[in-house]
């Protein structure tokens, strides 16, 4: 550690660090004990020891999650000699944990009953997937945050998504009304930019704005002169956002459309408005964090999508094209946490016991309940399906043999129907009688690897002083920055005080700079890099941000910082297909279309298999994958 590191407070034991990682890790998360992987890091009165969501330091794709599946699909590594460990056959095996493998085994249930004996296998130390819960204790009363998956887009939701959130008690459109947050502003607390010393040469903190979604071009021109560029580029900038003429007035309608789905939202601005490349570089990551792709990746249209500025100077096709949206959307204080709570207590009703029916947000959770021999339903934690296949008896009957790994002992079930809810891209490896066509579609969706980080601050007056509740930093790693507050629930209503403890997130994704690569390219190289970052380094860059960013307003990263959870996941947001770089496929002939067909007993429901990151769609991929199985 040198100095520098110690002025932005890296000694400071305010969590339990990732010890793990520099360990020989492939050969360690094959036997390290699941418990030890997720007991809390302070115990809260009234919740059973083991309780993941109060684990701060490296969490996500956590150590101990995700080695023995690499150790198969990268060593072809094979477990012999399993021993069965569950006297009796189940009707169905969940393969993953997450919102698409929770909801299946729900509709499974639906389907056939009560009686139907359901077990789900997830390598993870908690249930949801990327709707993960961050619960701190650490500053006083609770304070919660998500660390994956946000919210609820339920005016696009189909009904068999609707459905299951009105069953499952969800009323959408009053979390709609009483939400507050909205990734910006916090009563007179507004949005800025951070320029950072580092890429910058001097930390510059633009209040006013957050260049994506910004009410006027006028305002946001208004502004420009602060921003740390060169005096050409900072002309250039204010020269594109006053003017109103049409850059594409020269093309036809077909030839408009072509043009903004054939060229990148970067060059676009580079080429077509002739702004300098440290301009677009200004834009580059402000798509990160709820895309996962930098704007050289994306076409005009999808980076205008994004609210992006730029459609002033296309003509009436592109206001035509953004308009008519229902953007409404809801949120619990957890994120989609509660929905992947709501539909375990729906499948486990002892996981909460007395809060059965109250409210979701507060109802405290037994774990040691997921997994009782007399429960129907069985929600099997830090274990890691290695072999899945098709079989039958003697007799002829078919079913399925479900090979798994927990702390480094494999184990054998079978079931009549398993459905695959993890990713694809391990599909092929844990599922080997796949034809080729289908082993070679799943492979094709590269999920795309994003961070999401909670930081506890002993306080938010800096943040007060400043005027600021966000901001976006084009020049780190997680490009955006927010308070956490405004967000409620029947019991959690926490009130924004500045002089009490507050959650900032920052979230983004590794976009690494292209060089030559596809998108899935550097997806797989992301992953990579991911996995190499220890926790003191996100916890440097995090501690590094604040410190330039709240510094002026009195922030100290020394003592002004009470926990820190990373929530890093290499096979982060579902791969959706973007103009630039993904054929259009012909109907029933695109990857996750071939991928996601039912083979024998085995039925697959993911994001991946709808091609596209969000909770409806996880929903109703489960949907069809329980329908797949119907009659087999």
């Amino acid at each position: 550690m040198n100095e520098a590191d110690r002025k932005l407070g890296m000694g400071e034991a305010i969590t339990r660090r990732d010890f793990i990682h520099d360990i020989a890790v492939t050969s360690m998360g094959l036997s390290l004990p699941g418990l030890l992987m997720a007991c809390a890091d302070s115990p809260v009165p009234g919740v059973s020891e083991y309780y993941p969501p109060t684990r701060t330091g490296l969490r996500g794709s956590h150590p101990g999650s995700f080695e023995v599946a690499h150790a198969l699909a990268r060593n072809g590594k094979r477990w012999n000699n399993a021993s069965v460990t569950d006297d009796q056959p189940y009707d169905l095996v969940v393969v993953g944990g997450g919102i698409s493998g929770l909801a299946a085994a729900w509709f499974y249930r639906k389907l056939h009953g009560h009686d139907s004996r359901i077990l789900v296998i997830e390598n993870h130390d908690d249930f949801g997937g990327h709707a993960k819960r961050n619960e701190f204790h650490q500053g006083g009363d609770m304070r919660l945050a998500w660390g994956g998956a946000i919210e609820l887009e339920f005016p696009q939701y189909s009904d068999v998504a609707l459905n299951l959130l009105a069953d499952l008690g969800v009323d959408s459109t009053r979390l709609n009304q009483e939400l507050e947050f909205n990734f910006s502003t916090v009563g007179e607390l507004g949005s800025s930019v951070y320029f950072d010393a580092q890429t910058y040469g001097r930390d510059v903190l633009v209040r006013g704005t957050r260049l994506r979604y910004d009410p006027s071009m006028e305002e946001l021109a208004g502004l420009v002169d602060r921003f740390p560029l060169s005096e050409e580029a900072r002309s250039g900038l204010k020269a594109f956002l006053l003017a109103t003429d049409d850059l594409l007035a020269s093309l036809d309608q077909e030839e408009k459309k072509r043009y903004l789905r054939s060229t990148s939202y970067y060059d676009f601005l580079t080429r077509t408005a002739g702004l300098a490349p440290e301009i677009a570089q200004i834009f580059l990551h402000s798509t990160d964090g709820y895309w996962g792709v930098a704007t050289d990746g994306l076409s005009v249209i999808e980076a205008l999508y994004g609210g992006l500025p730029g459609a002033h100077r296309l003509g009436g096709l592109v206001r035509t094209l953004l308009a008519g949206l229902d953007e409404r959307i809801a949120m619990f204080p957890d994120g989609n946490a509660s929905i992947a709570r709501l539909l375990v207590r729906s499948l486990i009703p002892d996981v909460s016991g007395e809060d059965a029916r109250g409210d979701i947000v507060t109802a405290r959770f037994d774990y040691s309940k997921l997994d009782e021999s007399a429960s129907h339903v069985r929600l099997r934690l830090n274990s890691t399906a290695v072999e899945v296949l098709n079989s039958s008896t003697p007799g002829g009957e078919k079913h399925v043999v479900v090979i798994y790994v927990q702390n480094g002992q494999a184990s054998l079930v079978s079931a009549a129907h398993c459905v695959l809810a993890c990713n694809n891209s391990i599909i092929p490896f844990i599922c080997p009688q796949l034809p080729k066509e289908q082993a070679e579609a799943l492979q094709y969706q590269v999920r795309r690897p994003m961070i999401t980080s909670n930081v506890l601050m002993r306080n938010a007056r800096a943040a007060q002083k400043l005027g600021i509740a966000s901001a976006y930093c084009p020049g780190r790693l997680h490009a955006n920055a927010f308070l956490v507050t405004g967000v409620y629930s029947q019991r959690y209503r926490p009130a924004f005080d500045p002089d009490q403890a507050t959650v900032m997130q920052f979230f983004g994704a590794m976009t690494l700079p292209r060089e030559g690569m596809t998108p899935r390219e550097q997806h797989r190289a992301g992953q990579v890099k991911m996995l190499e970052m220890k926790f003191e380094d996100y916890e440097r860059e995090l501690r590094s941000t604040l410190a330039g960013m709240l510094g002026p307003g009195g922030f100290d990263p020394v003592k002004d910082i009470l926990a820190i959870t990373v929530n890093r996941w290499p096979h982060g947001y579902a791969y959706d297909y973007l103009d630039l770089w993904d054929p259009q496929w012909a109907p029933g002939m695109a990857p996750n279309e071939i991928g996601r067909q039912r083979f024998g007993q085995i039925a697959i429901a993911n994001s991946d298999a709808g091609a596209d990151a969000y909770l409806q769609v996880a929903v109703d991929q489960a949907w069809r994958a329980i329908n797949d199985l119907a009659g087999t």
